[in-house]
This record gives structure tokens, sequence and C-alpha cells, in this order.
């Protein structure tokens, strides 16, 4: 089976393939600082590394992506294929520098390419909110970087006293009559309103 693994700034998603269908799938928190031998310990806990054949990785963390490679000889002796410069993925990419693209954005454009068909926009809610465009040629064509809804939050509640972290859900109205409600829905729909703006800009 094929292990297919996103390392995200802060998060890590990964999942089992059976040819085309995805089996199993799991999120989990990004720690920078792990070695091959922890990654093993931890992907132990969570699957059958007998079964993995195959490794694909995306990874925004550099120093993991060398402890990746550590694990994959070490724990499965399957071959890694990490997306990044230099990999074919069946799409072009149009940025003036294209090894400054993450392999995240490349990895959304393919897949959206391939499930939704060009044109199409990708809008992907992580640490920063990425938007990546695919021209009706199939093209990756580059995309907006903005922050992220949970950086966004944080950065407000560490410089207003007076406010708490809410949780992230949709509040009865878009006029707040409570504290609570109203920074509900300043995040909810202020970022919707973000991704409507920059998607029909």
């Amino acid at each position: 089976m094929l292990l297919a693994v996103d390392v995200g700034n802060t998060q890590t998603v990964f999942g089992l393939f059976d040819g085309s269908d995805l089996a199993e799938h799991w999120r989990i928190a990004t720690e920078r600082h792990r070695s091959g031998d922890e990654l093993g310990a931890q992907y132990k806990g969570f699957l059958d590394l007998g079964r993995v054949d195959g490794i694909s990785l995306a990874s925004t963390v550099p120093q993991l992506s060398r402890s990746y490679h550590e694990f994959a000889g070490r724990y499965t002796g399957a071959e890694l294929l990490e997306l990044g410069p230099g990999v074919k993925t069946g799409i072009v990419v149009r940025y003036d520098e294209p090894r400054e693209v993450g392999p995240d954005r490349v990895a959304n454009a393919v897949a959206a390419a391939d499930r939704y068909g060009p044109p199409c926009i990708v809008v992907d809610f992580g640490t920063s909110t990425n938007f990546d465009v695919v021209s009706a040629d199939g093209e990756y064509v580059g995309g907006v970087l903005a922050p992220g809804i949970e950086i966004s939050m944080d950065a407000l509640f560490e410089r207003a006293a007076r406010l708490r972290k809410v949780d992230f859900v949709e509040p009865p109205s878009v006029i707040g009559k409570t504290t609570v409600a109203a920074l509900q829905s300043g995040v909810v729909y202020g970022f919707a309103g973000q991704v409507d703006g920059i998607v029909t800009a």
C-alpha cells in the first residue's frame, strides 16, 4: 500500500492508499524535531508498516524531510518519493521561481485538476490560507498566501487583553450579541468574505 504523507507547519496528515482508494487516514500535530526513529515508533502506533510498499511525501518542514527518508529506509524498506523541484507531477508550474512553490501547493493543484478538471482554484486552510490557481490549460499559474485562521486568532487573543479564544463555529447571526458570538462572526464570516473576495477578484 502507498503511505501518503503531507507534513504541514502545524499538522501532518497521512493516509494509506490501496490503489486509488484511500483506505485509512489520520491527522496529528507536526513536531519539527522528530528523528527517523521517533517517526518509526509513532507510525507503528497507527499502521502495520509491513503493508507499506511505497511512500509519497510533501513536506513544508525541511528538517522533517530528512527524518522521513531515515524512517522509510529503516522501518519500511519502501521507496520514498518526495514531491519537490524536478519531480514529474503531470502539471506545468508557471511561476517566476518554481522552486519557491511549496510541495503542498503543487499537490493540491494536481489533485484538484485531476478531480475537477481545469480551470480551478484550490483554497487550503492551514497555517496560512493558500489559494492556488490552475489555468484552463491545466497549468499551475500561482496564487495567494494569506495568514491562516488559527494564527490570526492567536495574534488577536495575544494582543487583546480582554478577549479569550473561542470555538471556531458559525454563530446564530452575523451581528454578535455577545463577545463570543461577535468573535465567532468575525472569524467565520471574515474568512468566508476573504475567500469570496479573492476568488472573485
